[in-house]
């Protein structure tokens, strides 16, 4: 009898996860995932595939699952074993590929799926968080360089109008909504678009019948409206991961909507739950690789050589004046000590069972002993002089506990742009430090690998998938479908599951103390 969950705009079904590890490894779900929503091809295969796992108990995997990995064959041949037609038609059911959009036609069967899927249930939970390019930073500044571009036709800004809509239509009796921080100070016409969400939220109906109390997730109530609402500012929304238990600083808003006549005024839920803070190397215990080269051979001797051609003695003194002594014989030290590791550039699945310690929580999320291995842990190539400034960047960061600036870099290393000394590039070559929690993971990271590079100069190189996944809190046995380009898109657009597990308990608390109210 587990709780449904409606899940759009899933990316690769991060917030899902984290719902949906409500009890399935005990074998008795809270939540079920009834139906997912994503417009990506890659992200809707990677949904398929989990959601065609989640029909068995988590620890009972086909044992098919992971011999076709393990063989570097597709997981989702899966689907054409004749014994599990019934597990395969369900994950059909549940995953739906389509775009949402203001469309008349379109609602009416996004409708017939959601009642469908819900199967008359009344208590249910809505998730999920409308695309973010139009809100983020990075998203407002390239669309000023779009000649005509004008934020009132974008219909990106207006997609959690979809989200309203199945809030009026369908009434869950909870929702949790996701965005970049970018949406408290994103305008249109001067006013602050944030501002009319949460208005429009609270009051989702357009009959004026079915009203929602807005709570954050990380402070406490103290002040409540004539009408029994909460009283929050904007930023009381914003959830710093790294606070919560996860080995990244990703900043997010996200809101927690309650029926009202399941919150009687006064009622305050739970919050998350502070824990001290994870690291990069908590998580990045795996099997160490080497990377490419990009224009030129792939060979492991090559790579050897191309790291050893650093032009250290030429530049001695100047990186010693830059960086100081320590840098210079940390670079002298790993030079002397370079070599392939056993897995190479490694694959789609990397035969090992090597994993350095762990703490029991942290094997107890990630780990899945049956893979005999990792997954999706491919490294990239990279030109030969992003090879020396990822070395140089990785011994700085090890000696002086901070990832170099583009002041700190030696001019021989800087690149080759006239205006790399403008300020506008001082942190453009990024270490992810061991002992610090990471950097937000974007999907910027399928483009190039200088804002994600591995803290261990040895290996040379930036993140790969499997390891930004860890940073996203990603179980290990959770395979992303789709090229490398694709599965880091996926990975650096989706939601914590760790984190959305820990949100998920407090939404259980909020339906658990209501129950009496769902006939």
């Amino acid at each position: 009898m587990s709780i449904p969950i409606i899940d759009i705009f899933a990316g690769p079904g991060g917030l899902g996860e984290g719902f949906s590890q409500q009890g399935w490894k005990e074998g008795n779900p809270f939540f079920r995932i009834c139906l997912s929503v994503e417009k990506s091809y890659p992200a809707f295969r990677t949904l398929k595939l989990r959601s065609f796992l989640r029909q068995f108990r988590y620890n009972d995997f086909p044992d098919e699952y992971y011999t076709f990995l393990q063989n570097n064959e597709n997981p989702e041949k899966l689907y054409t074993l004749p014994k599990y037609e019934q597990q395969s038609r369900r994950a059909e059911e549940e995953t739906w590929m389509e775009t949402l959009r203001q469309d008349k036609s379109f609602h009416i069967k996004l409708d017939e799926k959601i009642t469908k899927a819900l199967q008359g249930k009344k208590c249910w939970v809505l998730i999920g968080g409308p695309p973010c390019q139009a809100y983020s930073l990075v998203g407002r500044s390239r669309n000023k360089g779009i000649k005509g571009y004008r934020p009132e036709s974008d219909e990106r800004h207006f997609l959690y109008q979809e989200y309203l809509r199945i809030i009026d239509v369908h009434r869950p009796s909870v929702f949790v909504m996701e965005n970049v921080k970018g949406i408290l100070s994103s305008k249109i016409n001067g006013s602050a678009i944030f501002s009319k969400i949460r208005k429009d939220l609270t009051n989702p109906s357009k009959n004026n019948d079915c009203k929602y109390r807005i709570f954050s997730l990380t402070k406490k109530a103290k002040e409540f409206d004539k009408d029994g609402n909460p009283v929050f500012s904007d930023t009381d929304f914003i959830i710093k991961s790294e606070k919560y238990g996860i080995p990244q600083s990703r900043h997010r808003v996200i809101l927690l909507g309650i029926r009202e006549d399941l919150c009687p005024k006064g009622y305050v839920p739970p919050t998350l739950v502070e824990q001290n803070k994870l690291s990069v190397s908590d998580v990045l215990n795996l099997p160490p690789l080497r990377s490419g080269i990009s224009r030129g051979s792939y060979t492991s001797n090559d790579w050897e050589e191309a790291i050893r051609s650093f032009p250290l003695a030429d530049n001695i003194d100047t990186i010693s004046e830059i960086a100081g002594k320590d840098v210079t014989e940390t670079i002298k030290q790993k030079l002397d000590n370079i070599s392939t590791p056993p897995n190479d550039m490694g694959g789609n699945f990397v035969n090992s069972t090597m994993y350095r310690a762990m703490n029991k929580q942290l094997r107890n999320w990630f780990l899945d002993y049956k893979i005999n291995g990792v997954l999706n842990h491919s490294s990239r190539t990279h030109m030969r002089a992003d090879l020396h400034r990822y070395f140089y960047a990785a011994c700085f960061a090890e000696i002086n506990e901070h990832s170099p600036r583009m002041h700190e870099f030696p001019e021989f290393l800087k690149p080759n742009h006239k205006n790399h000394n403008s300020g506008h590039f001082n942190d453009r070559f990024r270490v992810q430090l061991a002992d610090q929690p990471s950097s937000t993971i974007t999907s910027h990271i399928a483009k190039d690998g200088h804002y994600y590079i591995h803290y261990e100069a040895r290996q040379c190189r930036s993140l790969t998938v499997r390891e930004a996944a860890r940073l996203q809190t990603f179980p290990d046995n959770y395979f992303f479908c789709g090229n490398r380009t694709e599965q880091y898109v996926q990975v650096g657009n989706a939601v914590p599951p760790l984190l959305a597990a820990k949100i998920s308990c407090i939404v259980k608390e909020v339906l658990t103390q209501g129950k009496s109210n769902f006939g």
